[in-house]
């Protein structure tokens, strides 16, 4: 009985032993599958949206505006309110446009009105009143060129005259004296219709 005792006890000693390291293994084969399983599966975060643009607001800059005074014969006369950089005809078509039988020979409905000016349609300017400004890239009559003193070198500034058509403005000049007016020089050979009205407003006769 005695002998039997201790080899009881070695023997459960050693079945604990293998139930311990088998479920020691069996613990680590659990940690990995769980270990490998977590890896194989992606976490995706989700994508960052981005952020909508501010609207931009409703309000817009203000336009900016200037009055005008149309006077004559225009069917509303009186005072327009146009946009910035405006011309003639625009204040003339806010006026109601000119009456039939209006002359608008004397204006240049592309001209740019400033703010404050007053346009005469049909009707002389009376005297003293201000006068509309040049138009933007004409010369002023100090600035043009005079057919009846402008050497060679002066007329060959001009567009469309060469040296040639140069010495026969002088030719002509001397052959007749003097210039009496612009429209002469259709009257020079070369001088046709097109390159006259390229020149009429950068040329006078004083």
């Amino acid at each position: 009985m005695a002998d039997w005792i201790p080899e009881v006890s070695i023997g459960g000693r050693r079945r604990l032993a293998i139930a311990l390291a088998g479920g020691l293994v069996f613990a680590v084969v659990v940690a990995l599958w769980v270990a490998m399983s977590s890896r194989g599966v992606e976490h995706e975060t989700p994508p960052v949206l981005p952020m909508a643009a501010a609207s931009q607001s409703p309000s817009a800059a203000a336009e900016v505006s200037i009055v005008v005074s149309v006077v004559g014969r225009v069917t509303s006369p009186g005072l327009v309110t146009l946009p910035d950089g405006a011309r003639v005809a625009d204040a003339l078509r806010a006026a109601g446009g000119p009456v039939p039988d209006a002359d608008l020979a004397a204006l240049n409905l592309a001209r740019k009105l400033a703010d404050g000016e007053q346009i005469y349609v049909g009707v002389p300017a009376p005297p003293g009143a201000e006068q509309a400004p040049a138009v933007s890239g004409a010369p002023a009559v100090a600035d043009k060129v005079d057919l009846n003193t402008a050497t060679i070198a002066a007329l060959d500034t001009l567009p469309g005259v060469g040296p040639v058509t140069a010495q026969r403005i002088i030719d002509w000049r001397t052959e007749h004296g003097r210039f009496d007016g612009v429209e002469q020089l259709r009257e020079i050979d070369g001088i046709g219709p097109s390159r006259f009205a390229r020149l009429k407003d950068l040329v006078v006769a004083r």
